[in-house]
């Protein structure tokens, strides 16, 4: 990769199937004007632009892409394939469920922790499991390990997700009884921090069935999933009550409202919530301190679809370091993956319109999360388990 001296960037790159250069080229930089092949037996695609604007160049070989980081030194690229083949590493592969420790009850989301741990809201068994991957070491970490729900300071009842800090404490969506529960590493027992246990609500100190939940490592500040209250709440460190960060005017499509907000993540690079807006198929944008969202996949008014462009009940959404999205797209039984800046996604996980037990299907995915080597973990919801989905 070179500069020249107005800072203009000349890239060539080599690939053993066509690539296809000019979409690409015409959707990440401004003043694009060529993409030109320079071989018909191992095609070179050169793509002259004017000065960069994005994070990063995307360009797809057919299913496969490469992914190169912009540096005024370097361009490594990144081959961004799954295998479409999924190992069960946590729940039966066969389905099975119950309350054993090495059984799930309709998994929803995930966390990864120190010590290669998987942490899963095992939602109907109403606990928290820490698998350690590729072992069989099973633990409750909160909740009680008989799966009985409660709404005291040792059980929790239908939690929908978990995020850790830096220390593996966990901060629990515990969505049975509408509020977020901080769970010390090692404890025995959690203290209430967001919302009224057993209290359902709009005010600023109450949630109705919250779900997601994010947090900024910087400052700890959380931000909730409010989702039956059609909103996102923000929490700074040991408040007792939160403001409204995006939504909260009542449930709808328009660009100030949100419709059950299930899944989302919070974008530092950015200072924006992703929201998987789930009954709109959606996913939108909200920059913190806006009052109106920007439309990044899926249909405006809420069209549903299996397209490539379209989603349908959206709800586990991630991005990973170059700003690219990963949706599990619950009701069209995929991890659909989009590059950063592009509504045109990739099937990486699952079959599109075909759920199944079968190692390459899905069954309602209800959260994606993904490792450092970018592998994923899909929870599997309707089949009791999560599946791995190694990157090559």
């Amino acid at each position: 990769m070179s500069y020249n001296s107005t800072g203009t960037i000349i890239t060539r790159l080599t690939a053993k199937k066509q690539l296809l250069c000019a979409a690409q080229c015409a959707n990440q930089f401004a003043n694009c004007n060529t993409a030109v092949f320079n071989s018909l037996i191992v095609p070179q695609c050169s793509l002259y632009s004017g000065r960069i604007t994005p994070a990063n160049l995307t360009v797809s070989i057919n299913s496969i892409a490469y992914d190169f980081q912009q540096s005024k030194l370097t361009a490594t690229p990144i081959l961004h394939r799954w295998n479409k083949t999924g190992i069960t590493v946590a729940g039966a592969s066969n389905g099975s469920t119950g309350t054993a420790a090495n059984l799930l009850a309709r998994p929803y989301g995930t966390a990864l922790g120190s010590f290669n741990s998987l942490y899963i809201a095992d939602l109907n068994n109403n606990r928290i499991q820490k698998w350690l991957i590729n072992t069989s070491n099973v633990t409750t970490v909160a909740g009680l390990s008989n799966g009985a729900a409660g709404a005291n300071s040792v059980a929790i009842n239908l939690p929908d997700c978990v995020v850790l800090d830096s220390n593996d404490n966990m901060y629990i969506t515990d969505r049975g009884n509408h509020r977020v529960v901080y769970w010390a590493n090692g404890a025995s027992s959690g203290t209430t921090i967001a919302g009224t246990t057993g209290t359902p609500g709009s005010t600023n100190n109450t949630l109705f069935n919250p779900c997601g939940i994010a947090r900024d490592s910087s400052t700890g500040t959380l931000y909730i999933a409010d989702t039956y209250s059609h909103r996102i709440m923000k929490y700074l460190v040991n408040a007792s009550s939160g403001t409204v960060a995006a939504g909260g005017n009542s449930a709808g499509t328009g660009d100030t409202q949100l419709y059950y907000p299930y899944g989302f993540t919070f974008d530092s690079s950015s200072n924006s919530l992703l929201i998987a807006n789930h009954q709109t198929n959606n996913i939108v944008r909200w920059v913190l301190g806006a009052s109106s969202w920007t439309l990044v996949i899926g249909s405006p008014t809420g069209l549903n679809g299996n397209t490539s462009t379209l989603l349908n009940g959206p709800i586990g959404i991630t991005l990973d370091p170059m700003g690219n999205i990963y949706v599990a797209d619950s009701l069209n039984h995929r991890i659909q993956f989009f590059f950063a800046g592009q509504s045109n996604g990739t099937t990486v996980a699952g079959v599109t319109g075909s759920p199944g037990i079968g190692p390459n299907q899905l069954n309602l995915p209800y959260w994606v999360t993904i490792d450092g080597q970018l592998n994923l973990y899909v929870s599997d919801n309707l089949n009791n388990r999560v599946q791995f989905f190694s990157h090559s």
